[in-house]
């Protein structure tokens, strides 16, 4: 039965080739802190060392534990980084020099570890996957309360919940090194200070760490690291392609029908999975007898299936062409090690005509135990035929015709074709018929075309009776081919029904999927969701997420739906509980509507209900399988729309942050400088006023409003609170006054202004535009160097007006000249780097931007400095006064 399995998996074989090149992860799985994960993870570490390997620390905590910090000496510690958040330091793992060391191994402590804002990685086991994504190998450390999926599990019976946790997903690739020790030895280890803190270790002992928590925890630990051992172990055999049932861990397999008792199996399922701690499946094999499946059928397999999902096994739906070929081939892929099957009543004619099950699956599979439990008399459900099992009427008459034509074209060419040619041409007819309308018909035709065949052609001509012996023989070989052409036919062509199924659900699911990434809004992937199920299912759809105390609609394909009282307490169930909830379900199936959560590993992300309008059940179980992998793909869409969200609010925190933190830096610099000075000519005024004294205190006053001003205007454009007044400007007298109100800025250079008289007017607004020539010379009256002109140009080419500031200076660090027009951005060494708020240039391009008008920064071509110029597009340019005065 594992003739099948015995090819390599290709899924296996490309989870494999994906893990070329990448590093190597261990983990130390331990029950509770304490147990000793880090002093296992140090020794092995050491011993890696001695054997030549390149091995560092990147981050380890001793917690003051003696022993442990012995171990870290004559190791290479990448120093940590240290992150300020709120006003605190906080120590970090240095991911980027342990990326630029490139050791071959490194040792990362605590991996379900928050890292702190500000980090490149919201979590440690996030620098984890990029360190072996750079091909290093990484030992790290875990207790069990941090694994994703048992978090839930073990705050159940420590009534503790840890908020770091872990994904699956990590162990799943991990070699898992299990560290362990007795409950009371932890005990003890406890009491004497070893573990935490006196007076921590006596609450700790009252709590979380009495005996029969810690042996819970063993348990799960021991059980965690045997379930990725085992799942390693089937992924490396699929990859080989070897066969066998590789028994390392018992695997449950439940084969569920359209049966009335069939529930009892399932609930069979899962005692036996529970007492042998293992995963286990409920599988129903669709088969082309299943399209003959009423609705009482439908629903009955779609309650096992429901079933086997609320009691926590998967459900899974398998095309076959018989039931025992599908059973064969989904046990031994599963590497099942029990399988339960019913055994129901059958008459003696009905095992002598189909045979039974029970027996063949008993003595083609000596390789893995079967349970067979007995049905109740009677509960298995009428058995139906499919509509087309016995042929359509058009289909007969259709053949009736194919026959007839045949025997019409044989009569033409009578005179030259002999009697064995003759019964070739009758092959025709049946098989078309087979392949096209089903076996009964391709039985049909066989028997029609010998008919035909014997009456028309075999002498004596015009009756049935067959005179030549060898003729017999002619008709018997020409019914036989007929039957074998019509059965195999059939066979081929319901095995290209489950194909063509197969492929309509692959691409379903490729279509539902890539029209889930094209959307980065949550409302549009819900309504998209809502639409793609209902069109596929042919059912009506709507999407609920929380929104204060209760549920809220955010999608339907439709906006005729209605759900009742009941149904939104189906919906909040489903919600809470993370279940199904509904029509079709075990809770509250009085509701016309089934509700299915999108949970995932954190929160339930919203509720899916599905309506059939026609009444039922919304679900054939032939459908669930389809369905549950729409689910999983479209809870993976908005999982990843939140983490987009909570990445671009993070961000966006981070910018406000460091903005703020300049804006107090810079704030706290040059405000002080021109304080300082006015204090002191102030101090001096009781000396009596002088003429520089009463020069410095404007002058420094006056710095003090420019940096004033430039906060408000920067506080206005983040607002959004410009207000434009365009009207036409002559930029020879827009320049000429700004070099006016910038002449203290400007002491000391020399400023050339060429602006011809004869340029065009622009429209802009007057005022912004004072304030953006205003900064640029104040910039460029800082920065040049003493003694050096300033030079103002203004230039009509190819329809655009250029009008630039240049300086005499260091310039601009090569290749980011367009960064100078950042917030508070300045370069060190260059001419950007002395004093200022780092907001002038910012607030020249957001006031330029507003009006239309394009800026850039740029180094001189004919010497050292920096030119900043404004670009009026010709759409600014005033050509008609006329028509700027109406």
């Amino acid at each position: 039965m594992n003739d099948a399995a015995a090819r390599p998996d290709p899924d296996a074989l490309l989870r494999h080739a994906a893990q070329e090149g990448r590093g190597r992860l261990k983990i130390f799985l331990g029950a509770a802190p304490g147990v000793g994960k880090t002093y296992e993870m140090l020794s092995e570490g050491a011993a890696q060392a001695r054997e030549g390997v390149d091995v560092v620390i990147g981050v380890v905590e001793t917690h003051g534990r003696s022993e442990t910090e012995a171990l870290t000496r004559g190791y290479t510690i990448v120093p940590r980084r240290t992150v300020v958040h709120e006003g605190h330091g906080l120590a970090e793992m240095d991911l980027d020099a342990i990326l630029a060391r490139a050791p071959r191994l490194v040792l990362v402590d605590e991996l379900a570890h928050s890292n702190a804002p500000g980090s490149r990685h919201a979590k440690r086991y996030q620098d984890v996957e990029e360190l072996l994504a750079a091909g290093i190998d990484v030992y790290s450390t875990v207790n069990i309360q941090h694994v994703e999926s048992l978090n839930d599990v073990v705050a159940g019976f420590t009534r503790v919940r840890v908020r770091e946790t872990v994904p699956d997903r990590i162990l799943e690739l991990a070699e898992i090194e299990v560290v362990d020790i007795p409950p009371d030895e932890l005990i003890e280890r406890l009491k004497a200070g070893k573990v935490y803190l006196p007076q921590e270790a006596t609450r700790a002992l009252a709590h979380f760490f009495s005996k029969t928590n810690l042996s819970a925890l063993r348990e799960l630990a021991l059980r965690r690291a045997a379930q990725a051992v085992d799942a390693q172990m089937l992924d490396h055999v699929r990859a080989l392609g070897v066969g066998g049932t590789w028994a390392g861990g018992e695997r449950v397999v439940v084969a569920v029908s359209e049966a009335a008792g069939v529930e009892s199996l399932v609930r069979a399922a899962k005692r036996l999975a529970d007492a042998l701690h293992a995963p286990w499946t409920a599988v129903f094999i669709e088969t082309p007898r299943t399209q003959g499946f009423g609705a009482a059928e439908h629903r009955q397999v779609a309650r096992a299936m429901n079933l086997a999902t609320q009691l926590g096994g998967a459900a899974a739906a398998v095309p076959a062409q018989t039931v025992l070929a599908g059973l064969k081939a989904y046990v031994g892929e599963a590497r099942a090690t029990q399988l339960i099957v019913g055994k129901s009543s059958r008459s003696r004619w009905f095992e002598l005509r189909h045979g039974s099950i029970v027996d063949r699956l008993v003595r083609e599979a000596p390789d893995i135990a079967i349970h067979v439990l007995p049905m109740a008399a009677g509960a298995r459900g009428p058995r139906r035929a499919p509509p087309d099992r016995w042929g359509s009427r058009s289909g007969y008459a259709w053949t009736g015709a194919m026959v007839a034509a045949v025997t019409g074209i044989a009569s033409a060419l009578f005179h030259i074709l002999d009697l064995g040619n003759v019964a070739l041409l009758y092959l025709l007819p049946v098989m078309m018929a087979a392949s096209l309308f089903g076996l009964w018909t391709g039985l049909f035709a066989g028997l029609a075309s010998s008919i035909a065949y014997n009456f028309f052609f075999l002498p004596p001509t015009g009756t049935l009776t067959i005179s030549n012996p060898e003729n017999v023989v002619s008709v018997l070989v020409l019914l036989g081919i007929a039957i074998a052409t019509s059965h195999l036919t059939a066979r081929v062509r319901a095995q290209a029904d489950i194909a063509a199924a197969s492929a309509r659900t692959n691409a379903a699911l490729a279509g539902f999927l890539r029209q889930l990434t094209r959307l980065n809004d949550p409302v549009a992937v819900a309504q998209a969701i809502c639409e793609e199920v209902g069109q596929l299912f042919g059912l009506r759809t709507v999407m609920l997420v929380a929104e204060g105390a209760g549920l809220a609609v955010q999608a339907a394909n439709g906006s005729d739906y209605r759900l009742e009282t009941m149904e939104m307490a189906a919906a909040q169930w489903a919600y809470d509980g993370g279940a199904p909830a509904g029509r079709g379900s075990a809770t509250l199936a009085a509701s016309q509507w089934f509700f299915q959560p999108l949970v995932t590993g954190e929160r339930t992300l919203g509720v899916l209900g599905l309506a059939n309008e026609a009444g039922g059940d919304p679900l054939r179980p032939d459908q669930i399988p389809l369905f549950m992998n729409l689910i999983e793909q479209a809870t993976l869409a908005l999982e990843r729309l939140r983490l987009e969200i909570e990445t671009r609010d993070l961000g966006a925190m981070r910018e406000r942050e460091r903005l703020r933190t300049a804006l107090l830096s810079s704030v706290s610099h040059d405000l002080r400088t021109p304080l300082t000075a006015v204090i002191a000519a102030a101090a001096e005024l009781h000396h009596g006023a002088t003429p520089e004294l009463i020069a410095t205190i404007e002058g420094e006053a006056a710095r003090l409003h420019r940096f004033v001003a430039n906060l408000l205007d920067m506080a206005r454009v983040e607002a959004g609170a410009l207000t434009l007044r365009m009207e036409a400007v002559d930029l020879a007298d827009a320049v000429a006054g700004a070099a006016h109100d910038a002449r203290r800025a400007l002491e000391g250079h020399t400023v050339q202004l060429d602006v011809p008289p004869d340029l065009p007017l622009v429209r802009a607004d007057q005022q912004l535009l004072h304030h953006c020539l205003l900064n640029l010379l104040d910039n460029a009256g800082r920065y040049a160097d003493p003694g050096t002109p300033i030079r103002v140009e203004a230039r009509h080419r190819y329809g655009v007006i250029l009008l630039s500031v240049e300086d005499e200076g260091p310039g601009l660090p090569p290749g980011r000249e367009a960064e100078v027009f950042d917030t508070f951005r300045r370069f060190a060494g260059s001419d950007r780097a002395i004093g200022g708020t780092g907001l002038g240039l910012a607030i020249v391009k957001a006031f330029a931007a507003a009006m239309g008008i394009g800026v850039e920064a740029a180094n001189r071509q004919d010497r050292a400095g920096a030119r900043f110029g404004l670009s009026f597009p010709a759409a600014l340019i005033v050509r008609d006064m006329a028509e700027e005065r109406d």
